[in-house]
């Protein structure tokens, strides 16, 4: 049961707790200290789990956080903890805005909304008291008194209690704010003194730095700032020291008030004085106590940005006793040193002494003198500067006429463009303006060792112009100018960055003091020297670069040439020779080859031009296998890669086609692959047979070109050849089914004329035997009748009338007279019958299909029977002559019956020719036509048939073997005839068949086979 200590104390002792509460808040001026009491206070006169300050942020919708807490340690802190309670606005705001308290003796029993237990549950609260805090009029936050344990019924005299605590801390926060409103204001007022007295020191400030800026005369600026400021600050001395460049230094003037010795009179009394303050003095106001500090650290912390130090006491600033010898020799007690600067370098310093006592140097005075010496930098920059400018101008005044001359100079070194020119304009120009004996031009070798190259010397002089070594102490010599006379003075020379080599001016008779303008002039005839130089190689450079860009814009014009010239032609050969040629000629090579890859990836050079004096690679070795690019299968160029090799003995490239490189003994060469689609074709090789060679950008792009360019060459010749071989094979083709056709249908034709001619010659055959048979016999029997009718009419002289009348009607004496003739002529009829029979038979041999001996003549002469009624005249055309010149020839084995037909086919030919002639007269009344025949030394039989009829036009003569060509008119000629007589002599019989012709003179056709022909 917990114990309520207000709820257990009289009236009085109430009172007394609650006095003792309000009494602390009282005693503290400090809002944190208060709330920190009080929650602490309250809680253990409350006993309760938590009292906390919980403050609102009216701007943020009246969410806030607990400022201030004190909490029993089994309960989770809320200190800190933001809270946005929704529906505080809508209950509570405006019941805590009129000072009302709330007070809930159970969360849970209580009307209150969910979301407001819901805030309270999360610290864990059962009952609470909420107590309003008002800063004026105005809700500043709550004082909350927390039972987290259980609920708890408060009692009045609990309320009333927290109530006034709440009441005492509003009037703290008003006391509070009103305090710190004091403290601004107090802060402000004192600010607009400082900023008073601020305003006075500027104005002291301004005058001072008026007064400095009035002189440019840095005495005058020194008499006057230490004087201004000795009266300013009331000090006993003002001094400005200044550094020497080895930071060593000395005093240059000071303000003394009556009494104190003067350190600038001292120290031109006691020159030790000068050493004793580099060593142990002034660098010890600075950094005390180390030794020679400034001239060590070059100015010590003022050089790095520090601009005053401050001593109140030196016998309570811990300094040695050499420092305080020193500034008793001062007679100095307390100090300020400030830094000077000039140009953001230290040139020295501005010292405050006070040698009557300490002092306390306050902040404004501290100011005051870091400003003035900043002026005083500022001034010496302005004195400085004029210094510079009367300097400047007493220069301009004295360089003026050299500069012109120096002008001319230049004018004379730009006028020309040829280094010899220019170099010995420099050297005589230069000479003449420096009054030197001797200016010499002296270029630097890769190796830094090198010669003379321009000199002008007065007479009585040797010449330099000849290669010397560099004196290296020389060049590493300093030059400078009137500190140490010297006999010589140079200065580079540099074309763009690079070192190219030295003027040199001499003094030989006698050292001189070499003058600033002196080196001046020379460096600027350098620099112009260097231009010129620049120039002359910028121009030589454009004239290299004009030179190749001729010679790419040829070497262009050439690779269009050469790929067209590759393009016209479709010959592998040609576009090899063509490419290979103009590499050569473009590329100044020795030697280009082409180099084909077989199946298997060995090769063979399929084409080379070489320069005169070096033998083809075909001479030295005609196929080529080599092993590693057979063993990789075209190695890196199958990938489409090329070698350039500069120099083969000097490469660091492994080379393992050795093979195509060690016959040829290059020095130097390129390789680039020929693609005929994606497949490596071969390699396109230019040579540098007898030096390295440097191989440019443009020259292996020529011939990377053109090895693409022979690569479409090499497919469009493919491609071509493919074309001409399919073309070659379906004329072939065509011309073979034409030539079966055309046997078909001559064998065909052939065979029925031969079934027909045979079954003629058959059923002919039978009843002209019978009749040529018989004939005999009715002779004889006419005979036999005829001798009894004339032994008759012996006998019988006189007969009957009827028989007389009989004998007048049949002219019995012509016909006793005539049938003897008319048997005549029937055997003579059925002879012809017979003999035509015959020739039938032989003609068509249809028993003879295989090869064997036959007599041609005999061939020859049954198809002339045959054709009999063509040679005879008809209708008035002359009789065609036949003209047999028939040699000794023996059985020859042959197909008789084509043999036949071949026969057949040349005499018809010929009676078609003379007939034509005959009819368009433009021939003899005498057609003739010619069959010789005869063996030959080559052991065959030649068949000549010749006519004199109008013969063929020229160029007919191949094509007159062709199928289904004919040179008569449409209609009169099938054109089969001469094909299947060729075939059948060349093909059937291995023989030869030409024909000879001039127009209107005739046709000789020559047919030679052989005796024994070996395709039996």
């Amino acid at each position: 049961m917990q114990v309520n200590i207000i709820s257990s104390l009289s009236q009085g002792e109430k009172h007394k707790a609650l006095s003792r509460v309000i009494a602390h808040i009282r005693e503290s001026l400090d809002i944190d200290t208060i709330f920190r009491i009080t929650v602490t206070q309250v809680r253990e006169l409350l006993n309760t789990d938590r009292v906390g300050v919980f403050k609102f942020y009216p701007d943020l919708a009246w969410e806030g956080e607990f400022i201030y807490e004190d909490v029993d340690a089994q309960w989770i802190s809320a200190l800190g903890t933001r809270v946005n309670d929704h529906c505080f606005a809508r209950e509570f705001a405006e019941l805590y805005q009129q000072g009302r308290i709330k007070a809930i003796a159970d969360i849970y029993q209580d009307s209150n909304s969910n979301c407001h237990i819901q805030m309270l549950e999360k610290f864990q609260v059962r009952a609470n008291i909420a107590v309003p805090l008002m800063k004026c009029k105005n809700l500043w936050g709550l004082l909350c008194i927390h039972q987290c344990s259980g609920s708890r019924q408060w009692e009045t005299s609990e309320i009333e209690f927290v109530q006034l605590i709440a009441e005492h801390l509003g009037v703290a926060l008003q006391q509070a704010d009103y305090i710190e409103q004091m403290k601004l204001q107090s802060a402000q007022l004192a600010q607009a003194k400082t900023r008073e007295k601020t305003a006075e020191w500027q104005k002291t400030i301004a005058k001072t730095n008026e007064k400095i800026r009035r002189s440019l005369n840095l005495e005058s600026i020194f008499r006057t700032s230490t004087e201004e400021i000795r009266k300013l600050v009331n000090s006993d001395r003002v001094a400005i020291y200044r550094f020497n460049p080895d930071w060593s230094g000395e005093f240059v003037f000071e303000s003394v008030a009556e009494g104190w010795v003067t350190l600038m009179q001292q120290q031109l009394e006691r020159p030790e004085l000068g050493d004793n303050i580099s060593e142990c003095k002034l660098k010890e106001l600075v950094e005390p106590p180390t030794d020679t500090y400034l001239q060590d650290t070059g100015g010590g912390r003022f050089a790095r940005g520090e601009v005053y130090r401050i001593c109140d006491d030196i016998y309570h600033a811990d300094f040695n006793d050499c420092y305080i010898k020193v500034l008793e020799s001062y007679q100095a007690r307390a100090y300020i040193i400030v830094a000077i600067l000039y140009n953001k370098k230290l040139w020295g310093l501005l010292a405050v002494y006070q040698n009557s006592g300490p002092r306390n140097w306050q902040e404004d005075e501290i100011y005051l003198l870091t400003q003035i010496g900043a002026q005083l930098g500022v001034a010496l920059q302005q004195a400085e500067y004029l210094q510079q400018l009367q300097n400047q101008a007493a220069e301009i005044t004295k360089a003026a006429e050299r500069q012109r001359a120096l002008v001319n100079t230049v004018d004379k070194i730009r006028q020309s463009l040829d280094i010899d020119t220019i170099f010995n304009t420099t050297t005589q120009e230069v000479r003449r303006l420096l009054e030197v004996e001797r200016v010499a031009i002296y270029r630097f070798y890769p190796d830094w060792s090198g010669e003379f190259v321009a000199d002008s010397i007065v007479d009585g002089w040797t010449p330099l112009v000849k290669p010397q070594p560099v004196n290296e102490r020389i060049l590493l010599q300093e030059t400078q100018a009137g500190k140490y006379p010297r006999n010589e003075v140079f200065v580079p020379i540099s074309q763009g960055e690079e070192l190219w080599g030295l003027l040199v001016a001499y003094q030989n008779s006698q050292p001189r003091y070499w003058q600033d303008e002196d080196i001046n002039l020379l460096a600027q005839v350098g620099v112009q020297l260097g231009v010129a130089l620049q120039q002359a190689e910028s121009l030589q450079q454009v004239k290299i670069q004009a030179e190749k860009l001729a010679k790419a814009t040829e070497r262009e014009k050439a690779l269009a040439a050469t790929v067209e010239k590759i393009r016209q032609s479709l010959d592998l050969n040609n576009i090899f020779a063509t490419s290979t040629k103009e590499v050569l000629r473009l590329l100044e090579v020795d030697r280009v080859t082409i180099y084909r890859f077989q199946p298997d990836w060995s090769g063979e050079f399929v084409a080379e031009s070489l320069a005169e004096s070096w033998q083809f690679v075909g001479e030295i070795k005609s196929a080529i296998t080599d092993n590693y690019l057979q063993a990789t299968q075209g190695g890196d160029f199958a990938q489409g890669q090329i070698l350039v090799i500069k120099d083969i003995d000097n490469t660091t490239i492994a080379i393992g086609h050795i093979a195509l490189i060690e016959p040829i003994k290059a020095k130097a060469y390129m390789i680039v692959p020929i693609f005929q689609g994606d497949k490596l074709w071969g390699l396109l090789t230019a040579y540098q047979q007898n030096s390295p060679r440097d191989w440019q950008e443009d020259e292996i792009d020529l011939l990377m070109q053109i090895g693409s360019q022979l690569g479409v060459g090499i497919q469009q010749a493919e491609l071509l050849g493919q074309t001409q071989r399919q073309k070659e094979e379906i004329t072939q083709t065509l011309k073979e089914l034409q030539q079966t056709q055309s046997q078909l249908i001559q064998s065909e034709k052939m065979a029925g004329l031969g079934q027909l001619v045979a079954g003629v010659a058959h059923e002919i055959n039978n009843p002209i035997s019978f009749i040529y048979g018989n004939i005999p016999y009715v002779d004889n029997h006419t005979k036999d009748i005829l001798n009894l009718l004339h032994l008759y009419q012996q006998t019988y002289p006189d007969t009957t009338e009827e028989i007389q009348q009989q004998i007048a009607e049949l002219d019995l004496d012509f016909v006793a007279e005539d049938l003897p003739r008319l048997l005549n002529s029937m055997m003579g009829g059925a002879d012809r019958i017979r003999q035509l029979v015959l020739s039938l038979r032989t003609f068509s041999r249809l028993d003879e299909a295989e090869m064997k001996p036959v007599d041609l003549h005999q061939g020859i002469d049954s198809t002339l029977l045959i054709l009999q009624n063509r040679l005879q005249p008809e209708s008035g055309s002359p009789v065609i002559e036949v003209i047999k010149e028939y040699g000794q020839l023996p059985p020859v084995v042959c197909y008789a019956a084509q043999m036949n037909q071949v026969f057949m086919n040349i005499l018809n030919n010929a009676i078609d020719a003379l007939e034509k002639s005959y009819q368009e007269e433009q021939t003899t009344n005498h057609p003739k036509i010619w069959i010789e025949t005869k063996v030959t030394e080559a052991n065959s039989i030649q068949i000549r048939i010749a006519d004199n009829g109008c013969g063929i036009s020229p160029g007919m003569e191949t094509r007159i073997f062709e199928p289904f060509f004919t040179t008569k008119e449409p209609g009169q000629g099938t054109g089969l005839g001469l094909s299947v007589s060729y075939q059948i002599i060349v093909e059937k019989h291995g023989g030869q068949i030409k024909c000879v012709s001039e127009p209107n003179k005739g046709c000789n056709f020559w047919v030679e086979i052989p005796i024994a022909n070996s395709r039996n």
